[in-house]
Order: structure tokens, then C-alpha cells, then sequence
């Protein structure tokens, strides 16, 4: 049997982007996961240990979101691959990095990509 556990709306500053002010800087983020993975014994032996500790989840974004990328797809793509690394009974990852109030110009809220594997 499979479960979903969502962590939604995670804050960072960091200093993704393509141009030199960005990462000067830095910038507002945010991060939104969805995270498939199997139940196992966690909910027949209540058994916390088993499962996808999900504050360790929140301290492998924060740790990914610390190492400046030029794109938020590399950023994404970097959690994805860490959650895989750490936790081996994830079957799927759905993140969403989002640069709020990106220096384009013109107001405008975010820009956010979503990456799954």
C-alpha cells in the first residue's frame, strides 16, 4: 500500500538565478512537496521509525535550497534526487519551487516550476 505525505508552502531565502544581482542578493522562495512512498508496517505497528520523517524531509530542502543554482529546475531536480537518496521506500516526488516576486519588471506574484520523479 502506498501514502502521500504533502508538505506545503516551505519559505527559504536563497540565491537561485540567472542573473548576478540574484545571487548577490538572493531572493524569496517557496517549496511544495508531495511525496508517495509505501506504508509498510508504519500504521499496523505504529511505527514512527518507518516512516518518511518529514522534518527530516524539510532539512534536506533546507540543505538543497542552501547550494545556488542558476535555474529552479536544477533546484527541484536536486530535492527530488535527495529525497530519493535518503529515503529508498519513496516511489514518487512532486516539487514545486516557486521565486516570489521575480525581478522581471512588472509586479507579478511568482513563477514556480514542477518537476516529478
Amino acid at each position: 500500500m502506498l501514502y502521500t505525505i504533502d508538505l506545503q508552502g516551505m519559505e527559504f531565502h536563497a540565491f537561485h538565478g540567472c542573473y548576478d544581482l540574484e545571487q548577490h542578493v538572493g531572493n524569496r522562495f517557496e517549496v511544495t512537496l508531495s511525496i508517495t512512498t509505501e506504508l509498510g508496517g508504519i500504521a499496523a505497528h505504529d511505527a514512527v521509525e518507518e516512516a518518511v520523517n518529514y522534518l527530516t524531509v524539510y532539512e534536506i530542502v533546507r540543505e538543497r535550497m542552501a547550494v545556488t543554482q542558476r535555474t529552479i529546475e536544477r533546484v527541484a531536480t536536486n530535492i527530488i534526487e535527495a529525497l530519493h537518496a535518503r529515503f529508498p521506500a519513496v516511489r514518487h516526488v512532486r516539487c514545486t519551487v516557486a521565486k516570489l516576486a521575480p525581478p522581471l519588471g512588472g509586479k507579478i506574484a511568482r513563477v514556480s516550476v514542477t518537476l516529478e520523479g
